[in-house]
């Protein structure tokens, strides 16, 4: 499987003590290689809060110096299956 670019950033929008987003950046960080992923938590910006709610684990990526959501990921998802998400999910797509 390709690694995914290394200029690649993401931010995961999360809050504290929901198991899917602690269960979402330990998948992410086991990838080899990783990639660079920022924590953010919503529950520390009320803009940020309103805008996610319940919604986390929200995983977002730079792209063209904006962020971008991403859709939404399967919990179910590990390893190369993960690794194949971010592929075809990530900002450019990769090529096939």
């Amino acid at each position: 499987m390709p690694p995914l670019p290394e200029d690649v950033s993401f931010r995961l929008y999360t809050r504290s003590g929901c198991c899917l987003c602690e269960g979402l950046a330990e998948r992410l960080a086991a990838l080899d290689p990783a990639p660079v992923l920022e924590l953010i938590d919503v529950d520390a910006d009320p803009e940020l809060q309103a805008r996610y709610g319940l919604e986390v684990p929200v995983l977002a990526q730079r792209w063209e110096g904006r962020w971008r959501d991403l859709a939404r990921v399967s919990p179910r998802l590990s390893g190369d299956g993960l690794r194949v998400w971010l592929q075809r999910n990530s900002f450019p797509l990769p090529p096939a």
